[in-house]
């Protein structure tokens, strides 16, 4: 696991073992996985434990403004 970006309280890694598609986890009080790639090109949330609305939606904003710079570390770690 490697932590590529911290934002607004917000801890963002990708794991080095882990499986397409592109995704990150995000770690907060609790951890979300959202998908880097989709049809339409937005991030998309796949899952959330303990997390409120308020800090998902925060999450949804710091992978959304970060895609392309987390993307490139994905295919870096997993071409």
């Amino acid at each position: 696991m490697v932590t590529v970006l911290r934002a607004l309280g917000l801890r963002v890694v990708i794991y080095l073992n882990d499986h397409e598609p592109a995704h990150v986890h995000v770690f907060g009080d609790g951890e979300a996985k959202i998908n880097l790639l989709t049809d339409d090109g937005a991030p998309e949330l796949v899952w959330a434990y303990g997390m409120s609305n308020r800090e998902v939606r925060r999450a949804m904003d710091v992978v959304t403004a970060r895609k392309d710079e987390l993307l490139a570390r994905w295919r870096e770690f997993h071409g």
